[in-house]
C-alpha cells in the first residue's frame, strides 16, 4: 500500500513535462514487447540507464490470458512426466490484483500464484468379465459342449457295434491289464521297488547255476524214500525251533546239493540234515539254535564234535556258496504279484513245502516250482482267472507251461490228504493258525485227463 502514493507522484512528475507522457509510453511498451516476447516464471523489468528504478505499469491481466497460462501449464505437466509447474504473475499484475475486491479475490486465487497437480495414473485392472473374453468363454463352452455330444455319439455307436459284433459270434480281443504290484512299496524302503526288478531277473540267471540235478543214481544207500522222511523231520524241527522260512528253504538246498556233490551213507545222512541246517540258521536267523540243541533233537544220535566237523566238511564242498535262490524267494514275489488273502498264501506255502519233501519234483527250477504252486493254489481255492497277465509278466511262464508242475502238486495234496505216512506237513497247514487249508478239498479237475 505504501508504493501506491510513489507512483502516482513520479507519474504526475512526468506529465508536468511536454511531450513526456508520450515518450515515456512508448519507452513502457519497448518494455513490455521484451518482457511478453521472453516470459518465464517470474518477469522483471529494470529501469533505464543512470536512472532511478520504477515500477513497471502493465496492462491488467484479462481472464481469457490467465486460462491461457493455465491450460499451458497443464500440457506442459502431462508431458514432462507430472511435474509440477507453478506460475507467478508480478509486477503490475500483482497491483492490479491488489485492487480487485477481496470477494473477487478468492474467486480468482489462480491469478497470484497458480499449481498444477499431476493427474494420478488411470490403473487398468484387466478382468475376465470384459465382452471379448466372455465371448471367448461362452466359444470355449459351446465348442466342449459339441466335444461331449460328439463322443457321447461316438460312445454309443460304438456299444451298438460291440452288440453286434457279439450277436454275430466274433471274437473281440480283450485288453491286457497289467497291475503294478510295487505301487502300494513306493515310500517302503525295504521293498526296494528301484531295484527289485533287477534283483529278480538275477534270481532268474542265478538259479540255473546253483539248481540241484539228478543225483540219486550216484548214492548206492540212500533213497528217495530216505530223503523225504528227512525233509519230513526237519521240517518238524524248524517248526519247532520256530525258525523261519527262509531257514528251511536253504537248509533242503544246502543237503541236495551237498549229496550232489558227495557220496553219503546212510547212518550220516541224519547228520548233514542237522548239520545243514545249523548252517542255513547261521545265515538267517538272528539268534540260531546252539550245536547242544541239534545234538539234543537228534536223541544224541551224533556229539557235539561229530557235528562241527560235518558242519565243516560241507562248508568246504559248496565252497561256501550259500546265496543262492531258493523257491522262497520267487514265492513271495509271486504271492505279492497275486494279490493273495492270507488262506491263500498258506495254500501256497502248503503246495510249496510238499514238493520241497517230494524228490519227482528236482527236475524242476525253483521259480517254476514257486509258479506252479501259486497256480495250484489258486485253482484249489477256485479264484478265476487261475492265471492272469500280471502273474505271467512277473513270473516268467505261461499257464500252459507250470501245468505238468502244478498237476503233481495237486497230486501230493492228495495224497497228503488221504493218510499218508508223512503227515507233519499236512498236521502242520492243518492247524487253524495256518487256516486249516491243508483239509480243504485238492483241485482234482486238474488231473482228469483232457477231453
Amino acid at each position: 500500500m505504501a508504493s501506491r502514493p510513489v507512483v502516482q507522484q513520479q507519474n504526475r512528475g512526468v506529465e508536468g513535462v511536454p511531450g513526456g507522457i508520450k515518450q515515456k509510453n512508448m519507452a513502457a511498451e519497448g518494455r513490455n514487447r521484451r518482457a511478453l516476447g521472453d516470459i518465464g516464471n517470474m518477469v522483471t523489468v529494470r529501469g533505464a540507464e543512470g536512472k532511478q528504478q520504477l515500477p513497471q505499469v502493465s496492462r491488467p491481466l484479462t481472464r481469457g490470458f490467465c486460462a491461457q497460462l493455465l491450460a499451458n501449464a497443464q500440457a506442459a505437466a502431462a508431458d514432462k512426466n507430472k511435474k509440477s509447474i507453478a506460475v507467478n504473475v508480478g509486477g503490475a499484475a500483482a497491483n492490479q490484483a491488489a485492487k480487485v475486491p477481496r470477494k473477487q479475490q478468492q474467486q480468482q486465487p489462480a491469478q497470484k500464484k497458480v499449481t498444477v497437480k499431476p493427474k494420478p495414473e488411470a490403473v487398468i485392472v484387466i478382468s475376465p468379465d470384459t465382452e471379448e473374453q466372455q465371448e471367448e468363454v461362452k466359444e470355449k463352452k459351446s465348442r466342449r459342449k459339441a466335444a461331449a455330444e460328439d463322443s457321447s455319439r461316438k460312445t454309443y455307436t460304438a456299444t451298438l457295434t460291440a452288440r453286434s459284433k457279439a450277436a454275430c459270434g466274433l471274437n473281440i480281443k480283450k485288453e491286457k491289464k497289467i497291475q503294478d504290484i510295487d505301487a502300494g512299496d513306493l515310500y517302503n524302503e525295504l521293498a526296494v521297488v528301484e531295484y527289485v526288478e533287477d534283483i529278480y531277473k538275477f534270481y532268474k540267471e542265478a538259479e540255473n547255476e546253483s539248481r540241484v540235478h539228478d543225483y540219486m543214481d550216484s548214492q548206492p544207500e540212500i533213497n528217495v524214500k530216505m530223503r523225504a522222511i528227512l525233509v519230513d523231520w526237519l521240517i518238524e524241527v524248524h517248526y519247532k525251533f520256530e525258525l523261519t522260512s527262509e531257514t528251511l528253504y536253504l537248509t533242503i538246498n544246502i543237503i541236495d546239493r551237498y549229496l550232489a556233490a558227495r557220496t553219503t551213507s546212510k547212518r550220516e545222512l541224519q547228520l548233514v540234515g542237522i548239520s545243514a541246517m545249523l548252517i542255513a540258521s547261521k545265515y538267517e536267523e538272528i539268534w540260531a539254535p546252539e550245536v547242544n540243541d541239534f545234538v539234543c533233537i537228534s536223541d544224541r544220535a551224533y556229539n557235539h564234535q561229530q557235528v562241527l566237523e560235518m558242519e565243516k566238511r560241507i562248508l568246504g564242498e559248496l565252497e561256501w556258496y550259500l546265496t543262492v535262490p531258493t523257491p522262497y524267494v520267487f514265492l513271495v514275489r509271486f504271492i505279492k504279484a497275486a494279490e493273495a488273502d492270507p488262506a491263500m498264501e498258506n495254500m501256497v506255502y502248503f503246495l510249496a513245502e510238499l514238493a520241497m519233501m517230494n524228490y519227482a519234483t528236482m527236475v524242476y527250477c525253483p521259480s517254476m516250482i514257486a509258479a506252479s504252486a501259486v497256480y495250484a493254489a489258486r485253482c484249489t481255492l477256485h479264484k478265476s482267472p487261475a492265471w492272469n497277465e500280471t502273474l505271467k509278466l512277473h513270473t516268467g511262464f505261461s499257464e500252459a507251461q507250470i501245468m505238468d508242475c502244478a498237476k503233481l502238486l495237486v497230486d501230493y495234496h492228495f495224497e497228503a490228504a488221504a493218510n499218508h505216512k508223512l503227515q507233519v506237513i499236512y498236521r502242520k497247514y492243518s492247524n487253524p493258525q495256518k487256516g486249516g487249508v491243508a483239509e480243504l478239498p485238492p483241485a482234482k479237475f486238474l488231473l482228469a485227463p483232457a477231453p
